[in-house]
Order: C-alpha cells, then structure tokens, then sequence
C-alpha cells in the first residue's frame, strides 16, 4: 500500500477509535519520508498561512492621491458567514488628504473616536454612518489622517447574494435590480457588501471576511478621470480639487463628469497632475 494512502487509513481508524484529534497521524502526513517533520507541500493537506491572491501591506502604503488611483481595477473580495464570496471591481474613489483638506473628517489633523481608524496603519478599513441609516468605506493610506473613499464597484461575483443584500436594506417591495446600480455609490456598495460599523478599523491585509485581491488588466492613465468629489457641500477651494479618480468609459461609474471628458480628448491626455 502507498505510504500516503496507509497513513490515512492510520488516520481514518484513530478517528474512528478516539475522541482526541490525532496528532501524531497528522504529523506523520506531513513529515518527509526522511523523517523531517518540516511541512512538505501538499495539494491535500497544505495549510493555508495567507491568502494566495491579496494584496498586502507595501500596495497601500502609499500617498492618498496615488493609493485612490491605484485602487482602480483592483478587487475588492468579501467573503459572507455562509461561506459565500462576493467580488468587485473597484471603479471609483475619491482622496481625502487629511490636515488642510477642509472636506475630510480629519481635517486639521484633529483624531477622535469616530475617526481613529484614519490614523491607523495604511489598509485599515475606516467605515463611517450618512443620515444614521447608511454606511461608507474607507481605506486609510500614508498621511496623517489620510483616506480613501470607495465610491463604485462593477459587481463580479455573488450578483444574487448582492441583490439579497441591498433588499434586505430596504422596507417593503424592490424591484429587482440591474447589475449596475448594485454597487454605483459608496451607500450602495457598502450595503451589497454588507459592510457596516463592525468593519470599522479592519485590517485588509489580515481580515478573513474582507480583503484585496490585484485586479487583471489594470487601467492605464489614459483610462483615468480625475475631477471634483461630490457631495462635500461649501469647502472653499477643496471642492474644487480634482480628487475624485474613476474608470472612462465604465457603466459602474456613480457620477460622469462630460466636461471634463470632453477636455480630456480635447487634450489628448487623460488627467490633471
């Protein structure tokens, strides 16, 4: 009988005969036959230490502005209690650069509960409630105080699970919802997500319910629009910043700007310095 097929007929009887988990059999399994008891590589019994597709901690440790636009195309993966996987291309975000930036919540460098995870290691999750009923993710980056919105996602996996999810938030009868405005605002994605305040200060890079995964065929600058944010009211000249970054052309996209579009051909370049 082959070595490894009568270890675990071993292994099958000492389970069969015993209350307690049979440590030395799985020990033998993953000795080498020289009776190194290192780990040896194994498509049945390897141990999964880490992820195998993530992204880790040097992909967010950069500034605001570049780690918002290096966001674009990756995926963002939320793995639900069932079991279920739900995956999302990034399409959308917006930079908030902390200190002078009048639309952040850290503006002035001023850190608070509410706000804790902004300073906390680049790729901690910072998720805050609009109008006590919705929620928002960030992704904290270098910088004191220092985030960036997830605004859109393009829906690649779980759509169903999706839907399930953004119905749940809502009373009464939906209609049913088309793949694009699953996840096309940072409301909307965060519920297809089922994300909430329990994700709040979140590592991306250790979570076993949330993480990144590097995105195939990643835009290049032509492909990137730079323009305002929305929705941060009267903030001087701060609303007028192009910290918004999205995908041209994509469908997923919450808000398009035209004009700045049009320049963009008009230009033959893709987005302001």
């Amino acid at each position: 009988m082959p070595r490894k097929r009568k270890l675990l007929a071993q292994l099958s009887a000492l389970q069969s005969n015993s209350s307690f988990p049979p440590f030395d059999a799985l020990e033998n399994l993953n000795a080498t036959p020289d009776g190194d008891s290192s780990p040896k590589s194994s498509k049945y019994f390897a141990i999964e230490k880490k992820k195998s597709s993530q992204l880790e901690d040097d992909f967010f440790n950069q500034p605001c502005v570049s780690l918002a636009k290096s966001f674009l195309g990756q995926i963002l993966v939320r793995k639900l209690p069932d079991g279920r996987e739900l995956w999302g291309r990034i399409v959308e975000t917006e930079a908030y650069l902390g200190g002078e930036d009048e639309a952040s919540h850290s503006k002035g460098g001023k850190q608070t509960q509410r706000n804790a995870a902004m300073f906390m290691k680049p790729g901690t999750l910072y998720v805050y409630q609009i109008y006590g009923i919705y929620f928002c993710v960030n992704v904290s980056s270098q910088g004191e105080g220092a985030a960036v919105l997830l605004r859109s996602l393009e829906p690649l996996q779980g759509l169903d699970a999706m839907r399930e999810l953004r119905s749940a938030s809502k009373k009464g009868p939906t209609k049913l919802l088309k793949d694009w405005q699953l996840c096309n605002g940072p409301s909307k994605l965060c519920q297809a997500f089922g994300i909430d305040k329990a994700f709040d200060q979140r590592d991306l890079t250790q979570d076993a319910a949330i993480w990144m995964a590097p995105g195939h065929d990643l835009p290049g600058e032509q492909d990137v629009v730079a323009t305002t944010r929305i929705g941060i009211g009267n903030r001087g000249e701060w609303a007028q910043k192009p910290l918004r970054f999205y995908l041209r052309g994509n469908k997923f996209v919450s808000v398009v700007d035209k004009k700045r579009e049009r320049e963009m051909a008009a230009m033959g370049h893709s987005s302001y310095s």
